[in-house]
């Protein structure tokens, strides 16, 4: 524009020059004007276009922040299952070392427990049978 300006002042008397920058200046004003007038009439447009992009970019930002969290949770499950694991691990390689019995070794034990007292009461029983057989026999035959 100033390139334009000295075109003009060289080609040009003062007057001239002057009334041609007054021109400029007022088509510089009323296009300020203009953009004034557009910007208030399509400022509520476009604030409400900018309040919907917003919106949709809010609401997948909050899909993907869900959606990483809920794969976090995932992997803290899982790395918590497998620190409970090396625990357990840990526990029972101790107790054996300590021969501390197991649950399996204390479900065997108490199998065979009930059967020994069965086996007991049924000699128990088979005993007092015989007892009472023998006190009822003559004294000859006992």
């Amino acid at each position: 524009m100033a390139n334009r300006l000295k075109g003009l002042a060289g080609a040009m008397s003062r007057n001239q020059l002057a009334a041609t920058i007054r021109g400029s200046a007022q088509q510089i004003w009323l296009a300020g004007l203009g953009a004034f007038s557009t910007a208030r009439k399509e400022g509520n447009k476009v604030f409400g276009a900018l309040v919907e992009e917003g919106e949709a970019i809010q609401s997948l930002t909050q899909k993907v922040a869900k959606a990483k969290l809920i794969e976090g949770a995932g992997k803290a499950v899982g790395t918590r299952r497998r620190f409970e694991q090396i625990i357990e691990n840990s526990v029972a390689r101790s107790f054996r070392r300590f021969g501390v019995p197991t649950r399996k070794d204390v479900d065997t034990l108490s199998k065979r427990l009930a059967a020994l007292t069965v086996l007991t009461d049924m000699l128990g029983a088979e005993v007092s049978r015989e007892r009472a057989a023998a006190k009822r026999a003559p004294i000859g035959r006992r």
